[in-house]
């Protein structure tokens, strides 16, 4: 039985696309180059941004900032739709390039994934060559450039792939991390968000030394199990592993109506638009579904979901329809609607079938 690896002699990396779907759009249409780009929807309806490009983003425009939030801070800024298909598709090259180097790959979404690159000896066995080397064939096989961290952890990696952005490596080693560690606003925290951190504001505590002088029973009775999470960060303590094989257990699509919709027609068509999307991802993972749920979101914001499971997976998008169609006439009619979402579950790898019920269970 091999000894367990010492955590500070862990090497993880994270990498981190630069603006991914800007840069994608920027890349493919030359025209966008250097100009203030913003992915997301219309700006005179409910659009939100998806992505927005550097240029744009010194004018205080942020992902999840409303579209038209965005027009106003910068009048001159372009507007594109998103192409998931085309993010998707860039997206599964990054992550061979990155699964040529190591199988200890955890994709966190279509722009950044962890690495753990422990006890590869390859690049000299360093993880900052390793960070370098995946990001320079990021660049030449895609285009596109990317951000890394390397450090012992997760966390302290992640906080890492952002100290150069663009385009850039940061490292930060053992003897380096508490030093960071106490200097670091507790905003930039992976784990703390905006709840927490006014809430560990009011307790006094502002930065990572703050932290560290809290006992763990106090940030435990504070906050419940997730203080002894804190509690480790502030003394850069975290063990979690690397995930390779994350484990899908759904996969859907959804979309937000510029005006809300009330005809069967027109709601059935984007039901159906969504149900191809969610599909064709499910086809893209290699996996078949045995349950189908509809997401219906009201004009005053209330949702319900309908679901039917099948003894046999879906074959297709269009065998879904029929189930949709009855999903659909089983919601209340109240309301006009305004989000639409199709998600699969009960997943199996393609190839593998769920186990077969006997006629009397």
């Amino acid at each position: 039985m091999t000894a367990p690896i010492n955590q500070a002699q862990r090497k993880i990396i994270h990498i981190d696309m630069d603006a991914f779907y800007a840069s994608v759009e920027q890349r493919d249409f030359p025209e966008l180059r250097g100009k203030p780009l913003v992915v997301g929807g219309d700006p005179s309806g409910r659009g939100v941004v998806a992505a927005a490009s550097y240029e744009v983003r010194q004018f205080g425009v942020r992902s999840a900032m409303s579209c038209y939030e965005a027009r106003k801070r910068c009048p001159d800024v372009l507007f594109v739709l998103p192409r998931f298909d085309v993010y998707r598709a860039v997206s599964a090259d990054i992550r061979a390039i990155m699964l040529s180097l190591t199988s200890q790959v955890e994709p966190l979404s279509l722009d950044e994934a962890y690495l753990d690159v422990t006890g590869l000896q390859v690049h000299k066995g360093s993880a900052t060559l390793m960070a370098n080397w995946v990001r320079a064939q990021i660049l030449e096989q895609t285009g596109l450039t990317a951000s890394a961290g390397v450090s012992f952890n997760k966390m302290l990696a992640k906080i890492a792939s952002d100290l150069n952005k663009p385009n850039g490596t940061a490292v930060i080693t053992p003897a380096d991390a508490d030093a960071f560690i106490s200097t670091l606003p507790i905003e930039r925290f992976h784990g703390i968000g905006k709840a927490t951190a006014k809430r560990l504001h009011d307790m006094d505590i502002s930065t990572g030394a703050d932290l560290k002088r809290v006992s763990a029973a106090l940030l435990v009775n504070e906050f419940g199990k997730r203080g002894q999470f804190y509690h480790d960060i502030a003394h850069g303590r975290d063990e979690r592993p690397v995930k390779a094989e994350r484990q899908h257990k759904s996969v859907g699509s959804e979309t937000t109506f510029r005006d809300n919709l009330s005809a069967n027609e027109e709601l059935l068509t984007q039901i159906y638009e969504q149900n191809a999307d969610a599909f064709t991802q499910l086809c893209n993972k290699n996996l078949i579904a045995y349950t189908i749920t509809l997401k219906i979101k009201y004009a005053d914001f209330t949702q319900i979901t309908r679901s039917h499971t099948l003894s046999t997976a879906f074959v297709s998008a269009e065998s879904s329809h029929y189930w949709l169609n009855k999903l659909f006439l089983d919601i209340p009619r109240t309301l006009p609607i305004r989000l639409v979402g199709v998600t699969y579950s009960s997943l199996t790898p393609a190839g593998q079938k769920l186990p077969q019920l006997n006629l009397f269970d």
